[in-house]
């Protein structure tokens, strides 16, 4: 892939939006990672599961990225900014994921942080939040190593994996940015 095709390139990755030509990618990535992302996620696993996830990034209110290990160009994670609201309140809520094969090496930190300054930059955001189940210790230091900061507890907040789950708010505003490594 070309690196004008690149909507933010680091020194390690690169985001682009995610286009329905990588399903049998995603969808690999998506097998071979089952178990990293059980129970704290269930990304799309059929070609019509993908097909509607694609379908959702088409509209004002969603952003849809796939982070790339820039030499290779290989998927290595998903983000997505889900319930955009614009006017007053210029928020976002965070969604994400690293892949099996390459989870661990910090892909998804430095994905996640030119997502970050895209949402603030290009999209005109003012507010990402990140809302964790309180035991999904990777997603935790994820987000820490970021600058997030804890804002409170959800009960209940979203139906995962059978049940209606708590999850953590953790919020970055644009003022944050700076921080960014």
């Amino acid at each position: 892939m070309s690196e004008t095709e690149y909507l933010a390139i680091g020194n390690r990755v690169a985001i682009r939006p995610l286009d329905r030509a990588d399903r049998e990618e995603y969808l690999s990535l998506v097998r071979e990672s089952a178990e990293l992302h059980h129970p704290w996620i269930a990304p799309p696993a059929t070609p019509e599961e993908f097909e509607a996830y694609a379908a959702r990034f088409h509209g004002p209110d969603r952003e849809g990225f796939v982070v790339c290990e820039r030499t290779t160009g290989a998927i290595v994670g998903g983000i997505n900014i889900n319930n955009i609201v614009r006017g007053a309140f210029r928020c976002g809520a965070l969604g994400y994921a690293a892949f099996g094969p390459s989870a661990g090496r910090g892909y998804l930190t430095d994905g996640l942080a030119l997502v970050i300054r895209h949402a603030f930059g290009p999209l005109g955001l003012h507010r990402l939040e990140a809302n964790i189940q309180p035991g999904n210790q990777a997603s935790r230091r994820l987000v820490q190593r970021l600058g997030f900061r804890l804002e409170g507890l959800s009960p209940d907040f979203l139906f995962v994996d059978g049940a209606w789950r708590d999850h953590e708010r953790w919020a970055f505003t644009a003022e944050m940015a700076g921080s960014l490594p």
